[in-house]
């Protein structure tokens, strides 16, 4: 039988992640996991979870939360007529198979490989996040054909690498192409959800060394963190909007970019032995 009073400290953690992840994805339009799992990965480590197969708990964990975030969120935009879903039902066969050949691959890397991935991808991110501009193209339109076949994958490949949504890489994706960024942030919640579920499904499955299993797990998703966490982002989440539009977000999101930035490079300092 798992002790529960161990679990306690673990609990009041995963409250406060999910709390500021959702903060954060409220006010400035950031995707949860590009939070959640640096949090999940320092939260567990301190807790003395630390493994060679942490990187994918964590991992599997945040894209479980996904699934339920990106439903709300995509309902929520579709509502609004925000969602465009031709390029969610073009692009969704491509970013599946990326999603389903990153879990495989990240289910067999070592926890040091997947920080050193993440750390390097988050510098990309941040660097975007911070200094990108919407005035920025590449094309008038999403992509077709070799393109688009080519870029789907991929697409989905690196979200589950980093265990996050479709926010990341899809809005800015998007956003070059000449998409309307309120229909870009819609559209990628739906990305979120083609990416979070088989990835998570295979996760699921993922033998993880009785050692480093956290308790109340199945396969690498650790169910107390993804309830918890979905519970507190769906309550401060509509504060973060609040925020949102009672302040200018935008040198928020650069200071965001920033602390990203940071936390990126020491799980990269990490990854590397530094």
């Amino acid at each position: 039988m798992v002790e529960i009073t161990p679990l306690i400290p673990m609990a009041a953690l995963l409250l406060v992640i999910g709390a500021f992840a959702g903060v954060m994805a409220g006010l400035l339009g950031v995707g949860g996991g590009i939070i959640l799992v640096p949090a999940f990965y320092y939260a567990f480590s301190a807790l003395g979870y630390a493994s060679d197969q942490l990187m994918q708990i964590c991992l599997a964990t945040s894209l479980a939360t996904i699934i339920i975030t990106s439903l709300r969120s995509v309902m929520a935009h579709h509502k609004r007529g925000a969602v465009d879903w031709n390029i969610l039902r073009k692009w969704a066969p491509g970013i599946v198979i990326g999603a389903v050949i990153g879990m495989f691959i990240a289910a067999n890397l070592r926890s040091t490989t997947l920080q050193a991935i993440f750390g390097v991808l988050g510098i990309i991110v941040g660097g975007y996040m911070g200094l990108g501009r919407a005035t920025w193209r590449i094309g008038p339109e999403m992509p077709s054909g070799i393109i688009r076949a080519i870029v789907s994958p991929i697409l989905g490949f690196l979200s589950v690498l980093m265990g996050i949504g479709g926010g990341s890489f899809g809005v800015p994706l998007m956003s070059l192409y000449a998409t309307p960024i309120h229909r870009a942030v819609a559209t990628a919640a739906g990305f979120g959800v083609i990416i979070a579920v088989p990835s998570v499904i295979g996760f699921l499955t993922v033998s993880i060394a009785p050692a480093a299993r956290l308790p109340f797990s199945i396969g690498a998703v650790n169910l107390p963190a993804f309830g918890l966490v979905v519970l507190m982002t769906m309550i401060t989440t509509p504060y973060g909007v609040k925020l949102a539009h009672s302040m200018d977000p935008k040198p928020l999101k650069r200071i965001f970019a920033v602390f990203l930035t940071l936390v990126a490079l020491n799980m990269l300092r990490k990854a590397l032995g530094w």
